[in-house]
């Protein structure tokens, strides 16, 4: 499995936490940046990482930012993603499992650093349970489309 993953500045020493644990758990991970905590702006982390997942270079991405909403906002602007600001692992579970949700969001603010890494294997695991769910998230899609 492939992760992208990309944050600013604030969100930097978490996304090398979790960069790292990914790797030494076997995932191949593409680091967007940013590298360093130096001023950066989110949206220029969160588009390359959107992209990579909504043509297939990536499974899923990951992005945090001080809150999370920036990323959030960021990558939803991108079509075809699904992301979702997540601060509990139930939460990570459900946004898998009833929105096939293929971005995670995270803040580094509000998320400890052991919390982050069981969210993180929360999303990466669960699987989307189709059913009533596909055609919701299908609608979303016809949102998306201009369709709806």
């Amino acid at each position: 499995m492939k992760i992208s993953i990309g944050s600013d500045h604030a969100g930097f020493e978490l996304k090398e936490i979790i960069k790292n644990y990914l790797i030494i758990k076997g995932y191949e991970v593409k680091d967007h940046g940013t590298y360093g905590k130096d001023s950066v702006d989110y949206p220029d982390f969160a588009y390359p990482v959107s992209l990579d997942v909504v043509n297939k270079i990536s499974d899923y991405g990951i992005l945090i930012c001080y809150t999370g909403i920036g990323m959030s906002m960021s990558c939803n602007k991108v079509k075809g993603i699904r992301g979702a600001l997540v601060s509990s692992v139930e939460n990570a579970i459900l946004t898998k499992e009833h929105n096939n949700a293929n971005v995670l969001c995270l803040s580094a603010k509000d998320t400890s650093t052991e919390l982050a890494l069981q969210i993180v294997d929360a999303f990466i695991s669960t699987e989307f349970t189709y059913g009533r769910h596909e055609r919701r998230v299908n609608k979303i899609g016809d949102i998306e489309n201009g369709t709806k």
